[in-house]
Order: C-alpha cells, then structure tokens, then sequence
C-alpha cells in the first residue's frame, strides 16, 4: 500500500525538492499542487483565501507532510498553514532540510531553522542523505501521528 505524502516547501525551491520526491510507495504531492513556480505565481494572484483551499485539498487523504527546510522555511506563512493543518488532520510530520541540494544552476544554499512546531510536537528534523533515508523517516512520522498500516485483523487470530 503507497503512503500518500505532502510536501511543503518554498517553491523556489521545487527544483530541489522534486530530486526527493520520487521515493517507490510514495505519492508525493507537491505543495498545494504547485510542481514549478509558475504555477505559484499565478495562484498568488487568487489571493490569501484560495491559495488556503488549495492547500486543504492537497493535504486530503495525506498522512505525512514533509517540510522541505531551506533557509527562510521556518518564516513562510503558508508553510506554517501546511504545517498547522497537518497537525489539525494528524497527520506526522518529518523536517528535511535539503539546503545542501544543487539547484538547477548547480548552487546550494544555506540551512534554515526548523519549523518550532515540528518538534514541539513530537516530530523530527533531519539532513536528506537519500530515498531510502527519507522513506524510513517517513514511515517514523506516520508511526508517531498514530497513522500506522493496518494490519490484517486475522494475522493475530488464535483458533
């Protein structure tokens, strides 16, 4: 069964984010469906109360929302919406931070603070290293929100 995970990050830093995404079992979705900045920019121009019902649709049927961490992450307003929606669903939370990640002009950038609410909830921050990685810390978000796979109700039944 795939993990159904929402991204959250700055989306000028898609070009980044989209090298972790593909993770096998994971349906990344992109913050509020926003896979490149133009699209961004032409949801910006909806205003405040549109963009946040973009963002309530992306986060459906979600169960982990990772926060992509660069510097300037922990100050964006809409990712603490992401972030303050996530936890109002309960769904886990895991902070990556990918500063370190080559853009798509071969620079990196520097670390960001970790959104406080992340690990004032319980949730843990880390640096991207790999898929594997970032799949593991995924399912450790999910197991910590309480969003663990159901498991087969016979699998434990005594005859």
């Amino acid at each position: 069964m795939a993990r159904r995970v929402f991204f959250s990050f700055h989306y000028k830093h898609v070009w980044k984010v989209n090298q972790v995404r593909s993770i096998p079992n994971i349906i990344g979705t992109a913050a509020a469906g926003f896979q490149d900045a133009s699209l961004w920019e032409e949801a910006k121009k909806k205003g405040d109360k549109q963009i946040k019902a973009m963002i309530d649709k992306a986060l459906r049927n979600t169960s982990v929302t990772v926060v992509c961490v660069t510097r300037g992450t922990a100050d964006r307003k809409y990712i603490n919406y992401e972030i303050d929606k996530s936890l109002e669903r309960g769904n886990g939370l895991v902070a990556v931070r990918i500063h370190h990640l080559k853009d798509q002009n071969g620079n990196t950038g520097s670390p960001g603070a970790i959104p406080p609410k992340i690990r004032a909830n319980g949730f843990k921050a880390y640096k991207y290293t790999s898929k594997d990685s970032l799949a593991r810390w995924i399912g450790q978000a999910a197991e910590l929100a309480g969003k663990r796979k159901k498991q087969n109700p016979w699998a434990t039944y005594k005859r």
